[in-house]
């Protein structure tokens, strides 16, 4: 482990259309110390996604092209296991980041009780930069227990220190759905809480063809989670469940 570093996950699929704006963003941070480390997910995309990342020749970027299709859990892991970094950060290859991203995180985990930090974002359509939702704006904290009930904690504004709290990997078993909430609960299992910074950071691609796009596929994951993977009884997943659902309908509102 290399102190001070950054290591920023980022697993590909079929990412030819955003990946560049991704790495564009990454290039520009006022906080030079990282690697990046871009897991092409066996894309059936004749390499157009990889021959994006290949013009880039900066040796901090490393592209890693998985030969079988492990899913955003498997080509996360993937990644974890060859970061170097202090700091895991993830930035999926259709969002970006402001270019003080990374220097406002890390002034957060400066805070020996602060081990994982995650920010406000932006969130945007498919197509062009502009806002389909108002900004998402974190709590101030969240613990096991509220993450239960809603996630506030978004992949690509998050950041922990491996030195502090230990180095996780996604449980592939879930495939893309939901891996990431059962991934912040796990650590959140051994640190207690993480960290809100209300300042808005980066930006989030919503599109239609992504792994949550298919609500019904969502609602089930969110059900198994509770009851297979963190074994709440059937009274308190049923009260973690009506939560979730309340406060996903609230944070979408659309800018009119």
């Amino acid at each position: 482990m290399e102190k001070g570093l950054v290591s920023i996950i980022t697993p590909m699929y079929k990412g030819a259309e955003f990946v560049g704006d991704t790495i564009e963003s990454v290039l520009k941070q006022t906080y030079a110390n990282w690697e990046m480390i871009i897991v092409d997910d066996c894309s059936p995309d004749d390499g157009a996604g990889i021959n994006v990342v290949k013009r880039y020749k900066d040796p901090r970027i490393k592209l890693i092209e998985s030969k079988v299709n492990k899913g955003s859990s498997g080509a996360r892991n993937i990644a974890l296991k060859e970061a170097k970094g202090q700091y895991i950060a993830f930035l999926d290859s259709d969002d970006t980041w402001f270019a003080d991203y990374l220097r406002k995180q890390l002034e957060f985990l400066v805070d020996p009780s602060c081990s994982l930090v995650f920010s406000s974002r932006r969130r945007i359509g498919e197509i062009g930069d502009e806002d389909i939702y108002h900004p998402y704006i974190v709590p101030n904290k969240v613990s096991y227990k509220d993450l239960l009930k809603y996630c506030p904690i978004f992949i690509s504004t998050t950041i922990y220190d491996r030195e502090k709290c230990g180095l996780f990997f996604f449980e592939e078993k879930l495939g893309s759905l939901r891996d990431d909430w059962v991934y912040w609960l796990d650590i959140l299992k051994h640190v207690g809480c993480a960290y809100g910074n209300k300042e808005i950071l980066g930006s989030y691609r919503i599109r239609g063809n992504s792994a949550t796009s298919n609500k019904r596929k969502v609602l089930i994951s969110q059900w198994k989670v509770l009851r297979r993977v963190e074994n709440i009884n059937l009274l308190g997943s049923l009260y973690y469940y009506t939560c979730w659902l309340f406060f996903g309908l609230s944070k979408y509102k659309r800018i009119k």
